[in-house]
């Protein structure tokens, strides 16, 4: 199995403050990996530097064999890389529709003079993004919602949007950060099966940090645990429940 991500002794400091140190990890093309880790740990700094909302004090981070260190997100989110929040962060004044039409304009094929003008290719591609728009949220149960105000949807139904605009940038690495928080176990047993669909109907490779160790055990088939900033473990999910590193630093117990 190739590699698609590869991070190699990344760190990064704020001032005196090393958020993430020697991070050193690999995803596999297709698998499903967690990122687990104790408050604080550093785990929403790693998808920040993988998705150049930071960069790096030292090392390499590379994406499908190529670097992605110095890209802005916008150009790493067109190289493949999506990714959901732990606040949801929709256009919350924008139509849910909207809100997915945005993420595949990444993705079009006309000009600026086109768009202003609307010539050419415009019609014939607005009319197509529109079409894949409604075929996503129609997939996660939102069609009917299309025209409603972002915020004023239920929760679960914004992390559900949030995760069909990622997947409207049309990615091959999805991240996914916390995205059962909030949610009861009904609704987090819902978002599991979800992320199985997804992988396998989209053909994705996923990434997730989650606190919920029932949906990390239960779907991730390979998981790292950062300790302040340092990986201390990985492995399956029965080697990270037996590991006395990650039972003392993340579980409570006694190594």
């Amino acid at each position: 199995m190739t590699q698609l991500l590869k991070a190699e002794g990344v760190s990064k400091s704020f001032g005196g403050l090393k958020a993430v140190s020697d991070f050193d990890f690999y995803i596999d093309n297709g698998s499903l990996v967690g990122l687990i880790g104790p408050n604080g740990a550093g785990k929403t700094t790693a998808f920040n530097l993988i998705t150049g909302v930071y960069q790096p004090t030292k090392g390499n981070i590379e994406f499908d064999s190529n670097s992605i260190v110095g890209l802005k997100p916008y150009q790493i989110t067109q190289r493949g890389i999506a990714r959901t929040f732990q606040n949801i962060r929709l256009f919350s004044e924008l139509s849910v529709l909207d809100n997915v039409k945005i993420a595949y304009h990444s993705h079009v094929k006309y000009g600026l003079v086109e768009a202003v003008l609307r010539l050419g290719r415009y019609f014939g591609e607005e009319k197509r993004v529109e079409e894949r728009s409604m075929e996503l949220l129609r997939i996660f149960k939102l069609d009917d919602k299309a025209q409603e105000i972002a915020k004023n949807l239920p929760y679960g139904a914004q992390r559900r949007l949030e995760i069909a605009r990622a997947l409207a940038a049309q990615p091959k690495l999805l991240l996914l950060d916390e995205p059962a928080a909030g949610m009861n176990p009904q609704e987090t047993q819902e978002l599991m099966e979800m992320i199985r669909w997804i992988r396998k109907e989209f053909g994705l490779t996923i990434l997730l940090i989650e606190h919920d160790m029932s949906l990390v055990m239960g779907i991730c088939e390979r998981i790292y645990v950062l300790e302040y900033g340092i990986i201390i473990a990985n492995g399956t999910p029965g080697e990270i429940k037996k590991n006395p590193e990650v039972i003392r630093a993340y579980l409570g117990g006694e190594a």
